[in-house]
């Protein structure tokens, strides 16, 4: 499968890693533009979209997002956040993935991922 989330869960492709336990990946978006801080949850078994999803994996994605939400915001020092699914067309890479979005709809990110990374794996 030439799935570029599935190679980023298998360290294939370098990413900015956030969180990892055996079945999840959270990993920082390559684009910081849209907003700092910008994350992604996926399974690291490939699921095409949140259509095909069980509800457990729905759930751990939810709780994953809910723990690392609060280390973005205090560390980002952001007051809102975004969680959005893409489906169908808007859905660029067919692996599910879901978005943290800090703030992104108050202001643009305006750094770029290694600079976001390292202000988020300080301590």
């Amino acid at each position: 499968m030439d799935c570029l989330f599935c190679k980023i869960a298998h360290h294939e492709v370098e990413s900015k890693i956030l969180y990892e336990d055996d079945n999840y990946m959270a990993f920082l978006d390559i684009d910081q533009k849209e907003a700092e801080g910008h994350t992604l949850i996926i399974p690291k078994k490939h699921f095409e979209d949140y259509m095909a999803l069980d509800s457990k994996t729905l759930n751990d994605m939810f709780e994953i997002a809910q723990k690392l939400n609060k280390d973005l915001m205090a560390k980002l020092d952001k007051s809102a956040c975004t969680l959005l699914f893409n489906y169908g067309d808007s859905q660029v890479i067919k692996h599910v993935h879901l978005h943290l979005l800090p703030n992104f709809l108050y202001e643009k990110g305006t750094k770029n991922i290694d600079e976001v990374y390292k202000k988020l794996k300080e301590a």
